[in-house]
């Protein structure tokens, strides 16, 4: 009995690491985005019909694959400790609630999340993503001393501002929303131009704000992430090859260090062997000089 179910987990894993049921999921995952879209058209009765057909056979699809995932995986606890499967899965499983009654609107908002699959399914969109991730804490401190900075300076024009434009420099709240428009670039000469008329050195004001935010702040995020997804590529490219990256060193460094090694030591033995053959023929000759 265990050797069937050995040889059925066999089968289901070639399926389900086969390229062809892999694009077949994709496709199934682009097909449903894009009812998605078309249900928000006015349609014929019989086109939503169809559509509705479509959409019960994509779930199944969906509930097909993720059970052909989990059969196949030897260690079934150990298949809910990877995120990604536990996100399909709640993707899954909220597809089936029935688009119905009072769950209209649960379940459609459901179904368009069924379009965050790809993600999962596309390795290099995995990578992104788990970048993504791994550089938020780093981030949160970047976004951390950002918010100080605007806090500052949002007081500090809620100050000076306040009489010139109660709208756009009311309270601290309403100032830290102008200056989240000046850092985007939105029209933000009319808010200067409008504290000069009052001040003219309040452009000091706005350019140091405008150098912190947008330019230091912004590429220290970009720099963060650039760095994050370097590690991530290494990562997976090691992954992909079989190495490991221990020490904190990258992987194909560490490889690299292996094998120069590896070729000290059979330049050694070549070299001592080498020695030993030419002590034998010495030896050698002089035996056959000998017995002339």
């Amino acid at each position: 009995m265990s050797s069937f179910i050995r040889h059925v987990q066999n089968r289901l894993k070639k399926i389900d690491s086969s390229p062809i049921f892999q694009w077949s999921v994709i496709t199934v995952i682009v097909l449903s985005a894009l009812l998605i879209g078309a249900k928000t058209h006015q349609l014929p009765p019989q086109a939503a019909k169809l559509l509705s057909f479509l959409d019960s056979a994509i779930t199944v699809f969906f509930v097909f694959e993720i059970t052909i995932r989990f059969i196949a995986f030897k260690d079934k606890k150990s298949f809910f400790k990877n995120g990604w499967n536990i996100f399909d899965t709640v993707i899954v499983i909220g597809s089936l609630v029935p688009d119905g009654g009072s769950g209209v609107l649960l379940a459609r908002l459901l179904r368009v999340f069924r379009v965050l699959r790809l993600v999962s399914m596309v390795p290099e969109l995995r990578l992104l993503i788990n970048a993504l991730i791994t550089a938020i804490p780093r981030m949160g401190y970047i976004a951390l001393l950002m918010f100080v900075i605007f806090y500052i300076y949002a007081a500090v024009g809620s100050i000076l501002f306040n009489e010139i434009n109660k709208t756009l420099w009311g309270d601290v709240s309403i100032s830290m929303l102008t200056l989240f428009r000046v850092a985007t670039f939105e029209d933000w000469t009319d808010v200067m131009y409008e504290t000069m008329v009052v001040h003219p050195m309040s452009w000091i004001y706005y350019l140091t704000f405008i150098f912190l935010t947008a330019f230091i702040f912004l590429n220290m995020m970009v720099g963060t992430i650039l760095e994050v997804m370097a590690q991530e590529h290494e990562n997976f490219r090691a992954e992909g090859h079989g190495e490991s990256a221990e020490g904190g060193e990258p992987a194909s460094r560490a490889q690299i260090e292996k094998l120069e090694a590896e070729l000290t030591e059979i330049k050694a033995l070549l070299m001592a062997r080498t020695a030993v053959a030419e002590v034998s023929e010495t030896k050698l000759e002089k035996a056959n000089v000998k017995d002339k």
